[in-house]
């Protein structure tokens, strides 16, 4: 069973790239909300994602409509500045959906008001209005990850010319 990051409406090709690599790094699926602010061929978000892109698993919908559609009873965390909660009060469950916002606006408010018991947000100084897309997301699928265990992940790292003593 594998997580799920979705991205509303993408802006900038790197965070994309970045977070596409993550995916693939964790085992995770990406799910794109079109309109996209670039193409998926953009040489940046293919720099950002490096050689991985092509082993990411990757939907895209035309609107939230359509992923709701095609998507029918997931379980979507809403992560939004403007959430009620912290992303570590809640449990991630097997086989949810972890959707962010657009760089410049975020989740539609619509959309939260109507996901109010699955809307997480990460703690931040007061007048900060946001982290980056892509260290947000590493942040709260990482936790949902060691909520599970990391399973299926490496757990230990190697040397390339020694040994662990």
């Amino acid at each position: 069973m594998a997580l799920n990051i979705v991205l509303y409406e993408p802006e900038i090709p790197a965070n994309t790239g970045n977070i596409g690599r993550t995916c693939v790094a964790s085992g995770t699926r990406l799910h794109l909300i079109e309109p996209l602010g670039f193409m998926l061929n953009e040489k940046q978000i293919r720099r950002a994602g490096m050689d991985y892109w092509k082993d990411l698993d990757v939907s895209r919908y035309i609107n939230y409509e359509d992923f709701l559609n095609r998507n029918p009873g997931a379980r979507i965390y809403m992560a939004s500045t403007k959430a009620p909660r912290i992303y570590t009060d809640v449990q991630y469950e097997e086989d949810c959906y972890i959707m962010f916002g657009k760089e410049s606006a975020g989740i539609p408010e619509e959309i939260l008001l109507e996901n109010q018991d699955t809307a997480v947000r990460i703690p931040m100084m007061n007048g900060i209005r946001s982290l980056n897309l892509g260290n947000s997301v590493a942040i709260v699928l990482y936790e949902a990850l060691r909520q599970q265990k990391f399973v299926h992940m490496q757990m230990e790292g190697h040397l390339t010319k020694y040994d662990w003593k």
